[in-house]
């Protein structure tokens, strides 16, 4: 199964695929989202970073922005190209001498639920987990 793609999702989207207030912005700009999508969708077509390290790094830069929504998305799309909870787990904790402890701890159970979704989502829900491996 391929990752699904950034195109026509919702950046910063809770789980019911919404950005808060999002009617409201598309009727005062209602080209905003599908212009934002378009941009996005040129930044998903780089060739490197590889995609893996693509949604590492965005997890990463949500976990600095304190956007736990963001940080479960991207820890799902990087779990969906094969990113491990280890690797997931060290790109968050690199964050932590220039942005503080707190900012880790408190993106963990957030990276944690997204891993989960995206391994389940192609069908490796339970492994690679720290049970798993006997940590």
């Amino acid at each position: 199964m391929s990752p699904r793609p950034h195109a026509n999702d919702r950046h910063g989207a809770g789980d019911d695929g919404l950005v808060p207030l999002q009617e409201e912005l598309d009727a005062i700009a209602p080209g905003l989202n599908e212009a934002q999508n378009s941009w996005l969708a040129q930044i998903d077509s780089l060739r490197g970073p590889d995609r893996k390290t693509h949604e590492l790094i965005r997890m990463v830069c949500t976990v600095i922005l304190r956007n736990p929504p963001g940080v479960q998305r991207h820890a799902m799309f990087a779990a969906e190209v094969g990113a491990t909870w280890e690797e997931i787990l060290g790109a968050i904790v690199l964050t932590e001498p220039a942005f503080g402890l707190l900012q880790v701890y408190e993106a963990l159970p957030w990276a944690r639920r997204g891993y989960e979704r995206g391994r389940s989502a192609v069908g490796d829900a339970g492994q690679d987990t720290p049970t798993a491996q006997g940590n």
